[in-house]
């Protein structure tokens, strides 16, 4: 790869403000997992409420974020990806301030009640919007911007800023509730830990007014000379500007289907929403959202368990450059299959031992073996797919109903993991270790190879592709 056939500088400094959006989706959903315990205690025991609340609740950001992944297609295609991006810096910042103090306005603090339970899900309900529109559209305008030899890198770079923010909010965390004791955390820390989002969400919405406009989205609305602008700095080169805007127009020309959503057949729609579910049935965020309260099942302390959680996220980012090392040299397919096998012996392992009711170091090492083989794949890769796979045409549409899909996902699993955990904590592991198994069967029969191409070449892909034989598309014949 030469990169000094582009103009580095400048598409390393737009990508990572736009990956901020990313940081804020790690930070906004694993905020939680220091401050869940005491949300518990002040607003669910308190009121005597059950353990599906309490999951509802630890997950009631979700909720946000499919909303937000459904409107996102609206919004990204009528006011732009930056403009977008600015609506979700706002709602990152009212969320995290609000919900550190929920009282605001309407409750008194110490106060307890089904009224300030529910003014903290609508609070954090903001916040998922702002990490649902952020979620679609980030790796969009990454993928948009981005030249196609480094594409893969670039996008997983979205990835990393993911987990690096869960990484940062984990060191938070525990730096807030480090020495204090348990009442003070449960009293006044875990207000901090959601206030301390307030510092990077302000920073994003500045850093946006700093970027361009994607120069798809513009060529769509027909500004094309705004376009060939961003084109000529991205690319360093007036002459490949011009190729790649021809490409572009080209492919924005194709006026069969007026950018209806089956414009290029059912089965890259199809594709895009297995993608987002498989990412999230696998359950790697059961073990972000609740990793403190797993390590202290193993018998681990407060402290202890969020430096467990501190390490294990450190493993997260090393895998995850794994990913951004190799992504654009092995292609996708080989790293999501590496990683689905990977994950199905870390979630057996775990189900076997919890079975058996056996706690300790091998629990934590077969957690962070899978966590490790979800970010070396299906973390960064899942996102690089989506920002790639749909068409110019309907891209906007496609990408707001796959990550709605995966947020709906996201919030079955998260939901639903209290309720299953009390019923059989073997079962539970052994669930996400067999939705490992099946996501290797769905990427070596279903997900094409996209490693080196640009988004207008993928585009022949589709369309009429559906009209193949089904025994084509099992042999992967298409995907060539």
């Amino acid at each position: 790869m030469k990169t000094k056939n582009y103009n580095t500088m400048y598409i390393i400094s737009i990508t990572l403000i736009a990956t901020l959006g990313g940081l804020l989706f790690g930070y906004d959903t694993a905020v939680i997992s220091g401050a869940e315990q005491s949300v518990q205690l002040y607003m669910i025991d308190n009121l005597g409420l059950s353990s599906f609340i309490h999951g509802l609740t630890v997950s009631s950001a979700l909720i946000g974020c499919i909303i937000g992944g459904l409107i996102s297609g609206y919004f990204s295609n009528n006011f732009g990806r930056k403009k977008s991006l600015l609506i979700a810096a706002v709602l990152f910042l009212v969320s995290a301030l609000t919900s550190a103090y929920p009282e605001f306005l309407f409750f008194n603090v110490g106060e307890p009640s089904v009224g300030l339970l529910i003014a903290f899900n609508i609070y954090r309900i903001l916040g998922g919007i702002g990490v649902g529109m952020a979620s679609a559209i980030c790796p969009t305008y990454i993928g948009e911007v981005a030249p196609q030899e480094i594409r893969g890198r670039l996008v997983s770079w979205y990835q990393f800023a993911v987990i690096f923010g869960q990484l940062v909010v984990y060191f938070v965390n525990f730096g807030i509730a480090n020495g204090q004791p348990s009442a003070w955390v449960n009293d006044i820390g875990w207000r901090y830990m959601f206030a301390s989002e307030a510092i990077p969400a302000f920073l994003f919405f500045i850093l946006i007014f700093f970027i361009p406009e994607t120069p798809r989205y513009l060529a769509s609305k027909n500004k094309e000379v705004q376009a060939f602008n961003v084109l000529s700095r991205v690319n360093g080169s007036k002459e490949r500007a011009q190729a790649v805007l021809a490409e572009i127009k080209e492919s924005l020309s194709k006026k069969t289907a007026s950018g209806k959503l089956f414009s290029y057949g059912k089965t890259v729609i199809i594709v895009g929403i297995l993608l987002s579910v498989f990412q999230q049935f696998v359950g790697i965020n059961v073990a972000l959202y609740y990793a403190p309260r797993i390590f202290e099942s193993m018998g681990a302390g407060q402290n202890a368990s969020l430096l467990q959680t501190v390490i294990m996220g450190i493993v997260n980012v090393i895998f995850t450059v794994v990913a951004i090392q190799t992504v654009d040299k092995w292609g996708r397919k080989p790293l999501l299959m590496i990683g689905s096998i990977g994950m199905a012996i870390g979630m057996f392992g775990v189900a076997i031992l919890a079975q058996n009711e056996i706690f300790g170091i091998w629990t934590l090492i077969f957690i962070v073996f899978y966590t490790a083989s979800f970010m070396m794949s299906w973390g960064p890769i899942c996102w690089v797919l989506l920002s790639e796979i749909f068409p110019n045409l309907i891209r906007g549409q496609a990408m707001a109903i796959a990550v709605a899909a995966q947020w709906a996902a996201n919030f079955f699993i998260s939901s639903t993991y209290p309720p299953m955990m009390e019923i059989s904590g073997g079962m539970t592991y052994g669930f996400y270790g067999l939705m490992s198994v099946l996501s290797a069967l769905f990427v070596w029969k279903m997900v094409p190879e996209t490693k080196g191409k640009s988004l207008e070449q993928l585009e022949s892909l589709w369309g009429k592709k559906d009209k193949k034989s089904s025994e084509e598309v099992s042999q992967g014949n298409i995907w060539k």
